[in-house]
């Protein structure tokens, strides 16, 4: 690789990733589309999917460059001089034959994704992976899995990638046969700029100091807080998932809206109230770690169809007493809100990412000495929104129906992962992730199906 074209280092956000990925802390994220092709497209699925996958990577440089030297602490990007499509795209049939409209729990998808967010990615294969499950009872339909490390894009990003093949899949209607490649030449494009080129990244005094004092002298420990067990190896994720219809997901948004709140606030209270629900009564406290993109006050070149990392969190508390009540909490999902909304009105000051400019040593400072201790966070929520819905309807057009996203569990993040987007078919789709060992199955089990039914109660206005 000492002949590849040298790229800008890895930025320090970017670096978190490398760096975790490095000590096989966690792998990567994952955005899953089902797509149909229209009649009109008379070649094999295959040869619209290379194609499109060309035009994706002349159009986003980070799908031909790679991080060199995870294990150092000044890792950078290098450009894969070209990318035989055969390594990174994959292809299988789908062992369970059901409609989409059906799928509340796509198995098919579920096992690719256990497999897929268990495996890390090694130089100088390209860090992202495409793995297509096809349909024997229908070729024009297929489900493409977007994997990827999190130093090369974001949960976001998962999204810019579905509705930029969406466009790439129109694009490719003429297509010619023999005319898509196998192997495709990177492009000349310089790497978006990483999210400290672009932002100031503020910290207040008290902000910084609290977190010092935190970290270095003192930082209590709630003994009512569940965060699953202490910080452990080796890391292998277990995945669940379910998808709520149409007609219940519509209900949802209609609800939040006439209650003054949002999905993402909803998804985190219903998760509470579901671990509440199943866990004993000692644990009075939970703490949801909430991601939110920070494009919006961006500048150009960075727009909601970058794939890049331009992302941070924040810190949201839910107690037993308030949240695990007969009738559904909907002050909660408003406190959750105003939340939500008091953190973007900081634009990016006083964020974690912030903080990582004092950090000297990844590995060690972040990752490896956090093993046996305690786990600060219980749960994390990621909501990328709303992916291909607002598509103008054409049978002469390829349309993108359900959207999965999920990511690997986090060794020394929330307990569980919690991954949240609606698709093209309008249905709200909840992944959940966990770490064998940290979360027993039966809890989550317990978790997932809770939550589920839950949200379809206050759908059909029986909660």
């Amino acid at each position: 690789m000492d002949n590849f074209q040298r790229l800008r280092p890895v930025g320090r956000l970017e670096q978190y990733s490398t760096a975790r990925h490095n000590l096989k802390f966690y792998y990567n994220v994952a955005a899953a589309a089902t797509y149909t092709l229209p009649k009109s497209f008379t070649l094999p699925a295959k040869d619209y999917i290379y194609k499109a996958c060309e035009a994706l990577i002349s159009q986003h440089p980070s799908l031909s460059a790679i991080p060199v030297g995870e294990e150092t602490k000044e890792p950078y990007f290098v450009r894969l001089p070209e990318i035989d499509l055969d390594q990174p795209i994959s292809f299988q049939e789908r062992q369970h034959e059901t409609s989409e409209a059906e799928l509340e729990q796509d198995l098919d998808l579920e096992s690719l994704l256990r497999i897929q967010h268990n495996t890390g990615f090694t130089p100088p294969s390209p860090f992202w992976r495409l793995c297509i499950l096809t349909e024997k009872s229908n070729e024009k339909r297929f489900t493409a899995a977007f994997v990827y490390h999190h130093a090369i894009g974001d949960g976001s990003s998962g999204k810019s990638f579905h509705l930029t093949f969406l466009q790439a899949l129109h694009a490719a209607s003429s297509l010619a046969p023999g005319e898509a490649k196998r192997t495709v030449r990177s492009p000349e494009t310089p790497l978006l700029p990483n999210l400290e080129e672009v932002h100031p990244l503020p910290v207040s005094l008290f902000y910084l100091l609290n977190a010092a004092f935190r970290a270095k002298i003192w930082s209590s420990k709630d003994p009512g807080l569940w965060t699953g067990s202490e910080i452990q190896t080796p890391l292998v994720t277990q995945v669940r998932h379910f998808a709520l219809p149409k007609d219940t997901t519509s209900s949802l948004k209609t609800l939040c809206r006439e209650k003054g709140t949002t999905i993402t606030a909803l998804i985190e209270t219903i998760t509470a109230r579901a671990f509440f629900h199943n866990l004993p009564q000692t644990y009075t406290s939970l703490k949801c770690c909430c991601a939110i993109s920070t494009r919006r006050w961006l500048p150009d070149p960075i727009t909601d169809d970058s794939i890049g990392v331009w992302v941070e969190d924040f810190d949201e508390y839910y107690k037993r007493d308030t949240v695990n009540t007969a009738q559904f909490p909907w002050t909660e999902t408003q406190r959750s809100r105003k939340n939500i909304e008091a953190a973007l009105a900081l634009k990016g000051k006083n964020a974690s990412p912030n903080l990582l400019r004092y950090v000297k040593d990844y590995h060690q400072e972040l990752f490896l000495s956090q093993v046996g201790k305690p786990r600060a966070v219980s749960y994390e929520v990621s909501n990328i929104g709303i992916v291909g819905v607002d598509q103008v309807r054409d049978e002469n057009k390829p349309a993108l129906g359900r959207l999965v996203f999920s990511q690997s569990a986090n060794v020394v993040g929330g307990a569980v992962m919690v991954s949240v987007a609606t698709g093209g078919d309008g249905c709200l789709v909840v992944a959940f992730t966990w770490q064998t060992g940290v979360v027993e199955d039966q809890l989550m089990e317990a978790v997932v199906g809770g939550a589920k039914e839950e949200l379809c109660e206050l759908a059909s206005g029986t909660e």
